[in-house]
């Protein structure tokens, strides 16, 4: 049972919605230690046509809050690996985490919030392999395919936390801001892929600014290296919706994890040249 806290002095702090470098963390339990401390997060960088993503308060807290905040993380994580999204209560969070109810609300506003801010520590893992070790291929069309092959292996083995996620990402337009930020991040690694490269993590979010319309207008009137920019970002963000769509049909029991994959690949076909020239 949780013992009881007294509030913690001081403003509450906002929930964040960029991702964390934290030792020990939800997303890095299978690779390191478990430690009761967090780390900084790293400030979200810009995203050109899209609302700012507020930066996350982490680097201004106190070890013992830093503390508190891992365990109340790792503690949604561990019900949601248990009993999927249902699980994952806010009372039970608390009384797992050792915090009282009232001080989780200091770091987050709900349950969602908790499950992105575990998402963005995910995605976190994932830039870092792929810095390392790029997807491989003769052509965009088959590094793109391993890409997503490689992401839904990484999500989709961790069934019930990987559906909990799901929802997370679909529950609450107050996270929009969250959501966004989630898929320019895809977008920058399936970019990535397209080119042959390692991601540049230090570059800008590129949200394309502007509707449809006026991206094709602004793509004409572009040099050639910004069309082509223009273009890769389209690809990334078209099989980024294509893969979350069918990640929201696995999680509702439609297909499996191989259907999520060829889904994707089948999109990658039709926009680009399967084969090398």
């Amino acid at each position: 049972m949780a013992r009881p806290r007294p509030a913690d002095s001081g403003s509450p702090a906002p929930s964040p919605g960029a991702p964390a470098r934290t030792p020990g963390s939800a997303a890095a339990r299978s690779t390191e230690p478990r430690t009761a401390t967090a780390g900084a997060a790293e400030p979200t960088p810009p995203v050109a046509g899209t609302p700012p993503v507020p930066e996350p308060p982490v680097a201004r807290l106190a070890a013992n809050q830093l503390r508190r905040m891992r365990r109340i993380v790792d503690a949604a994580v561990e019900l949601a690996e248990q009993g999927g999204f249902e699980a994952v209560r806010l009372r039970d969070v608390a009384e797992r985490s050792d915090v009282a109810l009232g001080t989780l609300y200091k770091y987050f506003r709900s349950k969602e919030d908790i499950l992105l801010f575990a998402l963005n520590e995910e995605v976190t893992r994932l830039e870092q392999a792929l810095a390392v070790r790029p997807p491989a291929g003769a052509t965009p069309y088959r590094r793109v395919v391993e890409f997503f092959r490689r992401t839904s292996r990484a999500l989709i083995g961790r069934t019930p936390f990987a559906r909990a996620l799901i929802r997370s990402l679909t529950g609450s337009e107050d996270l929009a801001v969250q959501v966004a930020a989630f898929q320019l991040r895809m977008a920058r690694l399936i970019a990535a892929a397209l080119r042959g490269e390692a991601p540049d993590l230090s570059a800008p979010l590129d949200g394309g600014a502007g509707g449809v319309g006026s991206r094709a207008r602004a793509r004409r009137d572009a040099p050639p290296t910004r069309r082509l920019a223009q273009r890769e970002h389209d690809i990334a963000q078209t099989l980024t919706h294509t893969w979350f769509s069918a990640l929201v049909g696995w999680a509702a029991g439609l297909h499996d994890e191989r259907a999520v994959v060829e889904h994707v690949r089948v999109a990658a076909e039709l926009i680009l040249d399967p084969e090398p020239r």
